[in-house]
């Protein structure tokens, strides 16, 4: 019998529990300064054994935020947060950091055993321009076995601004190898030195850059000692999937699908587009088989809304 999901919330931010195990906190509507690009975020993420596996602003990035929804090149905007990246200036702290602001709540609540939350955000430059609308929808549920649990994030954004919009990443501007932008996870600090996993035995960072329908980190943690796993899984209808991935097992631990790594993808006025993801959140270490099964899993995700699979 899958534990029960329950949750809390106030007009800020909501935590999900999985029996008594709060396993994800997500603050919806953020009070960061404009400097980080004030946006909706994922942390604590914990594992059912308690583990925590995500960091919030760490000192040398404290616009990285658990589990973000976050692009660094918006046209001329950035709604990652932090100095951002010029072709001919490098990296250069700009008056044009964005803020994504929550508007209303659409849905909330247990879904068929899980949770389920939806809400409506606008995207305002710096400069205070209203470039987009977002309608996001997240889902958590338990899995068939008590040490596993799926997050899915589903995002559908409309450029309302009146012009065409190319978003891109720091690749896309001339530095080489770092496309980040997207759905970015970041790990705690003791999961620097893990290991980057993908699929076909394929691992380390030579996968910055690859192409891939899922990507894993393996990491430890500081006092237990134990393992933990996190799978981010691609959408098969995404435009750019497979993706390039962005990721990093040196200074930090981080990954993410980067659909706009190394091209420039024309965002039109009035056009709606739509990012799907799963996130497998799993207590221990993973070989190539459990890889490829929660990988299954993720996919599970993707097609009918939760996994019902065995692992």
């Amino acid at each position: 019998m899958n534990p029960i999901i329950s949750w809390t919330g106030n007009q800020h931010s909501l935590t999900v529990s999985l029996g008594d195990i709060d396993i994800a906190t997500y603050t919806f509507d953020a009070t960061d300064v404009p400097l980080e690009s004030p946006r909706p975020f994922f942390h604590p993420l914990r594992t059912t054994a308690g583990e925590v596996v995500s960091v919030y602003r760490p000192w040398e990035h404290v616009w990285h935020k658990g589990l973000a929804w976050s692009l660094p090149n918006f046209g001329e905007d950035n709604f990652w947060g932090g100095p951002t990246y010029r072709r001919d200036s490098g990296y250069a702290a700009l008056p044009n950091n964005g803020r994504m602001r929550h508007e209303r709540i659409l849905d909330s609540g247990i879904d068929g055993g899980g949770f389920r939350f939806s809400h409506q955000l606008s995207w305002w430059t710096e400069a205070g321009r209203h470039v987009v609308d977002e309608s996001r929808t997240v889902r958590i549920n338990a899995s068939a076995k008590a040490d596993v649990w799926t997050l899915s994030f589903d995002t559908a954004m409309t450029n309302v601004s009146g012009a065409d919009i190319r978003i891109g990443s720091p690749t896309t501007e001339g530095r080489e190898n770092a496309g980040y932008g997207g759905l970015f996870w970041r790990g705690p600090r003791e999961f620097t030195g893990g290991k980057i996993l993908g699929p076909d035995g394929s691992q380390g960072e030579a996968l910055r850059g690859a192409r891939a329908p899922w990507l894993a980190f393996v990491g430890q943690h500081d006092e237990t000692c134990q393992y933990s796993t996190v799978l981010i899984r691609d959408a098969a209808d995404n435009a750019q999937h497979p993706p390039e991935w962005f990721a990093r097992s040196e200074p930090f631990a981080c990954i993410g699908p980067a659909p706009f790594f190394s091209k420039e993808v024309p965002f039109r006025a009035g056009e709606l587009m739509v990012n799907k993801y799963a996130v497998v959140i799993a207590d221990g270490g993973s070989n190539s088989d459990r890889l490829g099964n929660l990988a299954r899993l993720a996919e599970e995700v993707l097609q009918y809304g939760r996994g019902e699979g065995g692992l």
